[in-house]
Order: structure tokens, then C-alpha cells, then sequence
């Protein structure tokens, strides 16, 4: 079996875990086993349909109203127990914020291995490999685990979603959340005002750096994402650490890596940690005055130029596209 944890927001599922719910299918497939999914909290009964079209043939609900808001202590300890009763193969997560947070803590748990952060999956020999960008994306490795079960994360917007119907099993579990876990309590969630996709999960993301020149050029950005499906907006760390926009929408080695089907660059040039984030997008699309800047050289397109003359005739032509 491959056990699948789901993430979701607002009893919906996230994107990124549909992703690794089809990929995982597949992996199961070629292993000759079976793919089960898991989804932590109250009233998610509802989701197992959606599941199940993705291939899941058991659904898993850890309920227990403490797990309504995530926490880490409670979550890596339900999710524990249930992979102890299991025993399964290997324990797929979405390389998200909250992917990023439980699954290495599960595997510190369970005393095994973690490929994080992997764009490819391979069964070779009989036996799961794994390829993962090193070296701020300069280089892939590719690797086996083999401790068991087998903990991996993968990267969003790299796996394609498959429908797939499968059984979908509801199977009830009475998550207990041991009173010595819940060192930390979840008393608020504040989300961002306007409901913005999470630059990780969105399709296309428009992403500025310094050479916006301050925060109030950022509603540009906000404008052509809001004329494109999907759409979120990003930005490189000289942005983010001049104040200019919130930390949640850092690109980078030190923000989030993301591998969107468009990335629109403007007035960023490209250092080293800000293209770790976003080099695996299939599409690149830079705009900088500076002819010499980094950004061009991973770049699919690019235009030397000034991104305040460039940002009207852009919003001009897809504002046609939609008419």
C-alpha cells in the first residue's frame, strides 16, 4: 500500500494533494499494491468521492475535533499510529508548507528515511527511485531509500492529476491525540484578505523584485493576475525584506520553490537563490532593463526593457485575449 496524507483548506481539497494522489496511483500500480489516502479532522467524509476518482481505493479518517486546525505535534502523532497499524510501503506528501513540516517529523518518528522535494519517481528493478534538484537547482540527484515505510514529499505542479476510479472505502479511525503531543495549540488561522491562490498552487505566477521600487507597484503585478486563470503573485526576497510585499509570496531558496506553467519575471535579476525557487517552471518569462542579468539565462523569453512600459502593453494584449 502507499498511504497518501491529503491537505485541505476550508473542507476542499488542495490541488497539490490531487497531484500526489494520481502520482502515487500510478507508483501503486507499477508495485502491484494498492493506494490509500488519509484526511486528518471533522466532516470530511464528503471528500471521499473526489478521492477515490483519483484513484484512492481506502480512505482514511483520522477524526477528532483537535485536528480541525493543523498542529504538528497532533498531526504527527495520529498520523503515526495509523502508519504503524498499516505498515504501508511508503507515505506520499505534497511538498508544501505543511508537507514540508510533517513529513520529516514523521520520519523522525518512525526512525526512516525522507526523499523531500522529488520531480521525478521511477520503479526500477522493483524498486522506487527518486530524483530531487541539489545544489540550488544546478543538479538532480537521484536516489533510493531503504528504511520502510518509505517517506517522500513531491513537488507541486510537477505531477499531472489522472482520474482514476477506484473503490474509495471510507474507514473510520479514532484518532487519540496523546495529551503530552499537544505541547503548542492552534488558537487562530489569519488568511490573507482578496483570497488569493498560494504562489505553490497556482498556474501561473507573476512575481517582482526589486526593480518594482516599492510597494505600491505591486497592484500592477495584481492586475495582470487578475486577468489570468489561476493566477498568483509572487516575489524575490529583495521585495519581500524591503517590506515591500509578505513573506508568503517569496520565491526563492529561502521562500517557496514552486514550478508553475508560467513564470512572469519582472525587475528581478535572477540571483542564484531566487532561481533555485522558480527554475523548474515550464515557461519563463523575464523582463529587466539590465541586459547582463542573471535571470535571462534561465529565461524561455525575455525583454530588455522598462517593466513600467512593459506592464500596460502586456495588460493591453491580454485584456484582447479575453474579449
Amino acid at each position: 500500500m502507499i498511504l497518501t496524507f491529503i491537505e485541505t483548506r476550508e473542507k476542499k481539497i488542495k490541488k497539490a494533494s490531487l497531484e500526489l494522489l494520481s502520482e502515487a496511483r500510478r507508483t501503486a500500480d507499477g508495485l502491484k499494491t494498492e493506494t490509500a489516502a488519509v484526511l486528518a479532522g471533522t466532516g470530511m467524509e464528503g471528500l471521499a468521492p473526489e478521492l477515490a476518482s483519483c484513484g484512492a481505493s481506502q480512505v482514511y479518517l483520522l477524526e477528532n475535533a483537535s485536528l480541525d486546525r493543523y498542529s504538528t505535534q497532533d498531526y504527527a502523532a495520529v498520523v503515526a499510529d495509523l502508519v504503524k497499524k498499516l505498515n504501508p510501503e511508503a507515505v506520499f506528501f505534497s511538498a508544501t508548507a505543511m508537507g514540508k513540516d510533517l513529513a520529516p517529523r514523521l520520519a523522525a518518528r518512525l526512525g526512516v528515511g525522507l526523499a523531500s522535494d522529488c520531480t521525478i519517481l521511477a520503479l526500477k528493478d522493483g524498486q522506487l527511485e527518486y530524483t530531487r534538484p541539489i545544489f540550488a537547482g544546478k543538479a538532480l540527484l537521484t536516489f533510493r531509500l531503504t528504511s520502510s515505510p518509505q517517506i517522500v514529499s513531491l513537488r507541486p505542479n510537477i505531477f499531472p492529476v489522472t482520474p482514476v476510479a477506484a473503490a474509495g472505502e471510507v474507514i473510520r479511525e479514532a484518532a487519540q491525540v496523546p495529551a503530552a503531543a499537544a505541547r503548542a495549540e492552534v488558537t487562530e488561522v489569519l488568511q490573507e484578505s482578496g483570497g488569493e491562490i498560494d504562489v505553490s498552487e497556482a498556474d501561473i505566477v507573476v512575481s517582482g523584485g526589486r526593480g518594482m521600487k516599492g510597494p505600491e507597484n505591486f497592484a500592477l503585478l495584481r492586475e495582470i493576475a487578475g486577468l489570468l486563470p489561476r493566477a498568483a503573485v509572487g516575489a524575490s526576497r529583495s521585495a519581500v525584506d524591503s517590506g515591500w510585499i509578505g513573506h508568503q509570496h517569496q520565491v526563492g531558496q529561502t521562500g517557496k520553490t514552486i514550478s508553475p506553467n508560467l513564470y512572469l519575471a519582472f525587475g528581478i535579476s535572477g540571483a542564484i537563490q531566487h532561481i533555485a525557487g522558480m527554475s523548474s517552471s515550464k515557461v519563463i518569462v523575464a523582463v529587466n532593463k539590465d541586459a547582463d542579468a542573471p535571470i535571462f539565462k534561465v529565461a524561455d523569453f525575455g525583454v530588455v526593457g522598462d517593466l513600467f512600459q512593459v506592464i500596460p502593453a502586456l495588460k493591453e494584449e491580454i485584456k484582447k485575449l479575453g474579449d
